[in-house]
């Protein structure tokens, strides 16, 4: 890629983050979700998704919370690693998992028929499929 920008490097945060199933489309993180992704230079990547309206554990420790907390922490959180790749143009073409709060993403490759990442500015577009699930993210790049 050589001469060319790679249009997805830097950091972004999510401004709306839309999921279907079976038709219907929830808000998993929440209205307002928070987190970044960040595509850097080197071609890796890391992407931290958070609802910041899961309550806190009672106890005050992570350690020690009941399997409700637990449970809506494990839903309203996110977190994968690995690394993508862009193509001469430097538009992104697929990333690999290499780790991921949900365990049974780890070692998977994804390509532009599982997910995109379209680049306009300083927004950018995500559309993530995977069986009967479509997820649809509006990221803002970060400044």
């Amino acid at each position: 890629m050589e001469g060319n920008m790679n249009k997805v490097a830097g950091a972004w945060k999510p401004i709306t983050i839309n999921a279907t199933i079976d038709g219907k489309t929830i808000e998993p993180f929440g209205p307002h979700p928070e987190g970044l992704l960040v595509f850097a230079e080197n071609m890796h990547f890391v992407e931290c998704l958070t609802d910041p309206g899961v309550p806190k554990f009672a106890s005050d420790d992570r350690q020690a919370g009941t399997a409700e907390e637990i449970k809506a922490a494990f839903m309203g959180t996110l977190g994968l690693f690995g690394t993508y790749t862009v193509d001469d143009e430097g538009e992104f073409t697929g990333n690999h998992v290499e780790g991921s709060t949900f365990p049974n993403w780890n070692g998977n490759t994804r390509d532009n028929t599982h997910l995109t990442e379209v680049v306009d500015g300083d927004t950018m577009t995500e559309i993530f499929h995977d069986g009967d699930l479509t997820v649809h993210i509006a990221w803002q790049r970060v400044k």
